[in-house]
């Protein structure tokens, strides 16, 4: 691990949304508190729900909804730059095998559950199917360990 590293930054800068959030059109596929963190994907007009594995990432929920819905659905806000801590968890193709070294490209790793807090960082799996056609690019700049399933690190929008 390197003396200088880079880490999770945090400003006013940061290109943030705000957006429905949840799975699907209302009730129990609505994104929770308990959510933020989860990498999502747009999946409809004006509304991003959680990456299933292999997703390309198109943001972090960054706050909840606290409860409140608006024409039933949630209403919170997506990170859509910037770095993040994250899991490492194999390759994309057989997540929890493999190694990601930085400069390689991710996607969603396993995922957690709607509506349950992250255990952890979220987890990426290092993008192997036709890495250089990612639309939303997101990559390692930094490890807190090894290349190994389960290590830490520091992924990048690109």
């Amino acid at each position: 691990m390197a003396k200088f590293q880079m880490d999770v930054t945090l400003n006013t800068l940061g290109e943030f949304v705000t957006a429905r959030l949840g799975d699907g059109a209302t009730g129990v596929n609505l994104l929770a508190d308990a959510d933020v963190g989860k990498f999502v994907k747009m999946i409809g007009d004006s509304q991003y729900g959680l990456c299933a594995v292999g997703n390309e990432i198109e943001g972090l929920v960054s706050s909840g909804p606290e409860g409140s819905t608006y024409d039933g659905f949630a209403v919170g806000t997506v990170r859509k730059n910037g770095r993040a801590k994250v899991m490492l968890d194999g390759l994309q193709a057989t997540p929890g095998t493999g190694v990601i070294a930085v400069g390689d490209f991710v996607v969603a790793g396993t995922v957690t559950a709607r509506g349950t807090a992250l255990p952890a960082a979220p987890k990426v799996c290092k993008a192997t199917a036709a890495a250089t056609g990612l639309v939303y690019k997101w990559r390692v700049v930094a490890l807190s360990g090894t290349t190994a399933v389960g290590q830490i690190a520091v992924i990048e929008k690109v």
